[in-house]
């Protein structure tokens, strides 16, 4: 017996879903598919299919101070906690035709089978694309979701974009009204269900339809730079140089061993990336004076990341004291701490799908999300569909309608039963 007092589940129209679905994909800069980056004509586009789709689906919308595009279905009691689903339906380059659009549009196809059932819920629910998800040019991620928590500040409105525009001024283009952020912090919702493709293999790899996420990893960025001494490829000995690519070379295995004996203890998802290396002064014909990388390390478990972070130090002065180098620096970039999702949403999430026949497992997320800011004020909670060969961000990026649309019969069952049985309060 579902929260809609039916025996039979409710299933989410496929053929609208997919229909939306390549609705948006056609809407992609020329040559670059699928390209809508934030902030863009092309983008603005996007968002006026999905608010045409949202007037239609009944849903009151529009945009607020932050920027983000809201479509409101409202419910019996006006006092009650607002419940909150939605993605976002900006891209990287050349990379997003279901990385956050996946969860926009089954967030609207849960409420269109909702609607359609005759369903009236008494506590209104929002449908939110957040605005600029995707690191911007800007150089700021979670544009939208930051704004909603009150996470934007005098700082982030003044970072410079493209043709020299402040970052409050590219909000008020897209609508938002950078003023009355600081104001306008959400404080009505009682919860946050996120649909997102996995962007990983795990679920394809195990053949598990749904992935209800157990948390969203802190990510920190570290700048290392070790330096030697330049020589002439030719003429300095190997046994005398002072080759700072060789201990770059070193730091970088000894790095991911470390990484993987943290992977393979009990404290939950743990990667660490080393995507950028710099050799001075990069000669076929010289040996390296200087070395620089970047390394990316995500955490599910805040203590694992602090481990790590501390062994860094220690492991480049040894990578650099076994070639005569010396480390020059080892600076911290960035640190965001990971976010655990509601166990008792990820509870509902699971008794859903059990009512809908679907497998699920627990799932770390090693990417950033919107859920992940409005966990500051609300519960939050994600359920993760498979990525075809677990990979995203590219124009290969693939996840078939049928794994999205049974998220969707997930979410309708999880929205109309916390609107029947709302979370108690946090103990």
């Amino acid at each position: 017996m579902n929260a809609l007092g039916s025996n039979v589940p409710l299933k989410v129209d496929r053929e609208q879903l997919q229909r939306d679905f390549d609705a948006l994909a056609a809407l992609t800069e020329p040559g670059r598919p699928w390209t809508r980056r934030s902030f863009t004509p092309i983008f603005l586009k996007g968002r006026d299919y999905l608010a045409q789709r949202f007037a239609e689906a009944g849903l009151t919308t529009h945009i607020d101070a932050a920027g983000n595009l809201v479509g409101r279905w409202a419910g019996s009691n006006s006092g009650a906690p607002v419940l909150m689903t939605g993605s976002h339906s900006d891209t990287v380059p050349s990379g997003g035709r279901f990385d956050g659009i996946a969860g926009i549009l089954a967030g609207l196809a849960a409420i269109r089978a909702l609607r359609l059932a005759g369903y009236q819920p008494e506590h209104s629910i929002d449908l939110v694309d957040f605005l600029a998800e995707e690191p911007s040019e800007w150089g700021l991620s979670c544009i939208g979701s930051r704004g909603m928590v009150g996470a934007l500040n005098g700082e982030h409105f003044a970072m410079i974009g493209p043709d020299g525009e402040r970052l409050d001024t590219a909000i008020i283009r897209m609508g938002g009204v950078p003023d009355g952020i600081a104001n306008s912090v959400r404080s009505d919702v009682g919860a946050f269900v996120e649909i997102h493709i996995e962007q990983g293999p795990v679920l394809e790899a195990e053949d598990i339809p749904l992935g209800i996420v157990s948390g969203i990893a802190g990510i920190a960025r570290v700048r290392l730079r070790l330096e030697g001494e330049a020589g002439h490829a030719g003429t300095v000995p190997m046994a005398m140089r002072a080759d700072a690519g060789m201990a770059m070379a070193r730091l970088m295995l000894s790095l991911r061993d470390t990484a993987r004996a943290e992977a393979n203890k009990s404290r939950g998802h743990f990667t660490a990336t080393i995507g950028v290396v710099r050799l001075e002064p990069n000669g076929a014909n010289v040996v390296p004076g200087a070395a620089e990388a970047i390394v990316d390390v995500r955490a599910e478990n805040n203590a694992a990341m602090d481990d790590y972070l501390m062994a860094i130090d220690m492991l480049a002065l040894q990578a650099a004291t076994a070639e005569g180098c010396r480390v020059a620096a080892a600076e911290r970039l960035s640190r965001t701490f990971a976010v655990a999702c509601d166990i008792r949403l990820q509870k509902l999430i699971g008794e859903a799908a059990e009512v809908h026949g679907l497998a699920t497992r627990p799932l770390a997320s090693g990417a950033g999300h919107d859920a992940a800011f409005v966990a500051r004020i609300a519960p939050a909670a994600m359920i993760f569909v498979p990525s075809k060969g677990g990979i995203s961000h590219a124009p290969e990026e693939w996840t078939d309608t049928e794994a999205i649309a049974r998220a969707a019969d997930v979410l309708a069952l999880t929205l109309s039963t916390l609107d029947q049985r709302p979370l108690a309060p946090a103990a």
